[in-house]
């Protein structure tokens, strides 16, 4: 059995599993058996990574089945992979080409790595066969020059923002829901609407930049949760190119977009002038981007919300993958809801979850308890959650930022997390530092660097 009780229990919630006390748990009973995976890209590049199993036996293989799998699918929304190679383990690799095989348990994982990259495989190499890392990384945004509109696209509201050189003349953010509208004209009035509020606070319009949920490639729609109501036909037809006619109907000028997590850790970058910044935004869903030490962006996934970070089998389901335990359930709007009635707390079934967090923040101002013990589960579950991101990550600044952080509550998450790695993780509490913006970068930041993201054209010789 597997000692993974924390030092720091959340106060609701307490059964969670937390995936970084599980990993040192199961290491510690004799892991010694090398293990590489490498995962890789289209573009060429490789991430590697070298692990050690325990020795296989039949009394060994359940739990090593469930260290690799749980390493797997971190790794795979964290840095992508068309083809996975396997060194080490052929009887484990065996396995986990069943689970992601059409019906197989992490068949959503592998027709989304599809979508994404355009095949998915995973294949048995010896171990000194397994190709070693080979990244890159590109720089990003921190263009202020030039009249320029930047927007953010949630799951509950849109953002936007007017910057003039560098300077922000209009920020607002509107309410919409996007996740179930099957009409591709919704998104495209919404998105449109955005930016003409904008440009109207500006004397031109040279750039655009946007940041949104959901993986986008030189500007085309890949995949994004936004649009999940619309067919698979319009979203071909009207949505994977939406960027395209938005650009056109502003006479073509420089449009760029990118993850909203990209642009989260952008933020951050650019706010305090560092880098080797891991950004987690909390809002609809869990937004995750990195910058690296020389302040570029990788072609990483970085989809944290659907990476495991609790590793009980009977932990929250994620209605979108099927999966238990991923981030989505504990660090958004949506965890918010899910603790709410283990704290005491009813709300309407049909309350939307924007809707339920208000009051919950609300309750907070009023010095309630229940709300309290929400935003203490939600901050000692992230601290755990941050030293397992440290195993992917070399992470100097981690920033936090989203709705679920505005007010009091998100100053308890981020004390509450950084009790959490004082106590069990001493070595991270000093190497890594936590930061949050003020209230406004909080609710527009985002905003104001995607704003950044388009270099402006430069006039003919």
């Amino acid at each position: 059995m597997l000692n993974t009780r924390p030092l720091i229990q959340p106060p609701l919630d307490a059964a969670v599993s937390h995936a970084v006390l599980w990993n040192r748990a199961y290491r510690e009973l004799g892991a010694t058996v090398p293990l590489a995976i490498a995962l890789e890209r289209p573009d060429g590049t490789v991430s590697r990574f070298d692990y050690a199993t325990l020795p296989h036996s039949a009394s060994n293989a359940e739990l090593t089945l469930r260290y690799v799998e749980r390493l797997l699918k971190f790794l795979l929304w964290s840095r992508g992979a068309s083809r996975v190679i396997i060194g080490g383990a052929p009887e484990v690799t065996a396995s986990l080409q069943a689970m992601y095989a059409v019906g197989g348990a992490r068949a959503f994982d592998a027709e989304f790595s599809a979508k994404i990259y355009g095949a998915f495989s995973i294949e048995a190499r010896p171990l000194e066969a397994v190709p070693q890392s080979r990244e890159s990384a590109v720089p990003l945004g921190r263009n202020l020059d030039g009249c320029r509109i930047g927007f953010d696209l949630g799951g509950s509201d849109r953002k936007c923002a007017a910057v003039l050189d560098g300077r922000v003349v209009f920020s607002e953010e509107i309410t919409w829901d996007p996740y179930f509208q099957s009409d591709p004209q919704y998104h495209y009035d919404g998105i449109a609407d955005t930016l003409k509020r904008a440009a109207a606070h500006l004397p031109r319009v040279d750039a655009i930049g946007g940041s949104a949920a959901g993986v986008y490639v030189n500007n085309e729609v890949r995949a994004a949760s936004l649009f999940r109501g619309v067919s698979p036909a319009d979203f071909e037809k009207r949505i994977r190119r939406i960027f395209f006619d938005l650009q056109r109907d502003w006479n073509g000028i420089p449009f760029e977009v990118a993850n909203d997590g990209e642009v989260t850790a952008l933020a951050a970058s650019m706010s305090f002038g560092e880098n080797r910044v891991l950004g987690v935004s909390m809002g609809t869903s869990v937004a995750s981007g990195y910058v690296t030490e020389n302040g570029s962006i990788t072609s990483w996934l970085n989809e944290l919300a659907f990476a495991p970070v609790d590793y009980r089998a009977d932990g929250p389901v994620d209605e979108w993958s099927g999966d238990r335990g991923c981030a989505v359930q504990f660090f958004c709007q949506q965890g918010v809801a899910r603790l709410a009635p283990l704290a005491g707390l009813s709300f309407p079934k049909d309350m939307k979850f924007a809707e339920q967090l208000v009051e919950v923040q609300k309750l907070m101002v009023a010095g309630d308890l229940r709300a309290r013990m929400i935003y203490e589960s939600v901050g000692i579950c992230f601290g755990y959650a941050i030293a397992h991101y440290a195993e992917f990550y070399d992470i100097g600044t981690l920033l936090i930022l989203g709705r679920v952080t505005s007010g009091e509550g998100g100053n308890l998450v981020l004390a509450k997390a950084g009790e959490v790695l004082r106590a069990e993780f001493p070595a991270l509490a000093e190497r890594i530092k936590l930061r949050t913006p003020d209230e406004k970068d909080k609710r527009h930041g985002q905003a104001v660097a995607a704003a950044s993201l388009p270099k402006l054209k430069t006039a003919a010789a």
